[in-house]
């Protein structure tokens, strides 16, 4: 006899546990299915234990130093890497138990396990997990995404060696090597370049690019590469990697072929979203460059079939994937039980960071985007060093706050800043940019004072 169920859910990281709590909440019969371990790569080996790690970095950073600027000195700071691991396995331990507990809470059925799309019937979509075949009236896809291993000579015997890591293994690594080079100054490597330098490696970043941080605002990524540097950060840009040698990396620079000595490689070349493998194929839902597409309520061209997080490949990001399942999970129990509600996914005003010492974190427009996109837009700059809190915490911080504002409306449309706690601030500029707020509105706005916030303020009165 077969298991039939409301909803199930392939994948039990930020877009499928949400999903099923909310489905569960409201009385779906729901079944999660997670190969590896609930929470996902964000939980697991992304997100949450990065930042772990780079908690201890930043306090090892005061400790052994950067702390007599302020008058504050002390003696003999060593960082155990053995503990920083067992503490972020800690940290991941507690947080996975707390989704697991939520999933009880709300009468989710879990199964860890590999599940395997059957196929579809008439009474649903039938997925087989653990020796068993299971029926869902809807799926949801939520199976994340994986690190892109480009075709690199070595490359594979890199990683399969140990020599070289992905973002998994390198959270694991319990010494710290002594040359680090990272493949990729995206948002993982720029985490990791940042951690390492931080617990003493020699860390070199080489990108194709001639640029850090991606499509972060051009101003504020040389900004946050200027800081680097002046810690010992070493930047090989516009660069193509063509091999992978034993203990040594092999570049080539403006036409020119050179290596750099290595004892361990991360692969931080990008991601790609997981379609493959699971029988996806039987369903044959449209496709969009390697990524299941979507419209604005998370439905595939197939009906009762869904997608969400990073297997869609719109914005892959955690916060994103939780949106996408409200939407998703509100307009599947919208007909069904009365309650939720029509919803739609908007993606305009989603933040985005990177938890680097110093901070940036980034919302909606850049001058460039907007510029693409057809607004007549102007931006303003503010140094925050207009905050007396930043100039309190920061002796010699050199970060900025950059606002892009519609003319024709007179509306906010983008933030971008550097500095610290500017991950913190930066869900308020979101909701400025959600709400449509008029530059006059937002300097009507309270900041309580003095705190790094007010910068946003601040920089409209410029």
């Amino acid at each position: 006899m077969q298991d039939t169920f409301d909803l199930i859910i392939l994948g039990g990281g930020p877009g499928g546990y949400l999903a099923g709590e909310r489905a569960g909440h409201a009385g779906l019969k729901t079944l999660v299915i997670e190969k590896r371990a609930l929470g996902g790569v964000c939980l697991n080996e992304g997100c949450v234990p990065s930042k772990a790690l780079l908690h201890s970095a930043k306090i090892y950073d005061y400790a052994k130093g950067g702390g007599e600027k302020y008058g504050v000195t002390a003696t003999g700071a060593q960082l155990d890497q053995q503990k920083v691991i067992a503490r972020k396995n800690k940290v991941v331990k507690t947080l996975v138990s707390g989704v697991a507990a939520q999933l009880k809470k709300n009468h989710v059925t879990v199964e860890i396990g590999f599940g395997e799309i059957l196929g579809k019937t008439a009474a649903g979509f039938e997925v087989a997990v653990n020796g068993k075949t299971c029926t869902g009236k809807k799926l949801l896809i939520a199976t994340g995404s994986e690190p892109v291993l480009p075709p690199i000579p070595g490359l594979r015997e890199a990683y399969a060696s140990g020599f070289g890591l992905t973002n998994r293994e390198v959270l694991e690594l319990e010494s710290i090597p002594e040359n680090f080079v990272i493949i990729g100054g995206g948002v993982i490597g720029l985490e990791m370049a940042s951690y390492f330098n931080s617990a003493g490696s020699r860390v070199t970043v080489i990108e194709m690019l001639d640029h850090i941080a991606g499509n972060t605002d051009r101003e504020i990524a040389s900004i946050l590469q200027k800081n680097y540097e002046k810690k010992g950060v070493k930047f090989l840009l516009s660069c193509k990697v063509t091999g992978i040698g034993t203990g040594a990396v092999e570049y080539e620079q403006a036409g020119e072929k050179r290596s750099i000595r290595a004892d361990k490689v991360l692969f931080s070349i990008g991601r790609r979203p997981v379609t493959a493998g699971f029988g996806l194929e039987k369903l044959a839902p449209e496709m969009d460059r390697g990524a299941v597409k979507t419209d604005e309520y998370g439905r595939t061209n197939i009906a009762g079939l869904y997608a969400a997080g990073d297997v869609n490949g719109v914005l892959m990001l955690a916060h994103t994937a939780y949106r996408e399942s409200e939407v998703i999970v509100n307009n599947i129990i919208r007909p069904v039980t009365g309650t939720g509600k029509k919803d739609i996914m908007r993606y305009h005003a989603i933040p985005s960071v990177i938890y680097t010492n110093p901070e940036v974190a980034c919302v909606g427009e850049t001058q460039e985007s907007a510029a693409k996109k057809g607004y007549d837009a102007r931006t303003v700059t503010a140094s925050m060093m207009y905050s007396g809190r930043y100039v309190a915490e920061n002796e010699g911080g050199d970060g900025i706050c950059k606002l892009v504002i519609d003319k024709k409306n007179d509306r906010l449309i983008g933030v971008h800043m550097i500095g610290n706690y500017a991950s913190e601030i930066i869900y308020g500029a979101a909701l400025m940019i959600e709400s449509e707020m008029r530059t006059d509105d937002i300097k009507e706005l309270v900041f309580p004072h003095p705190t790094v916030s007010e910068i946003v303020r601040e920089a409209l009165f410029m």
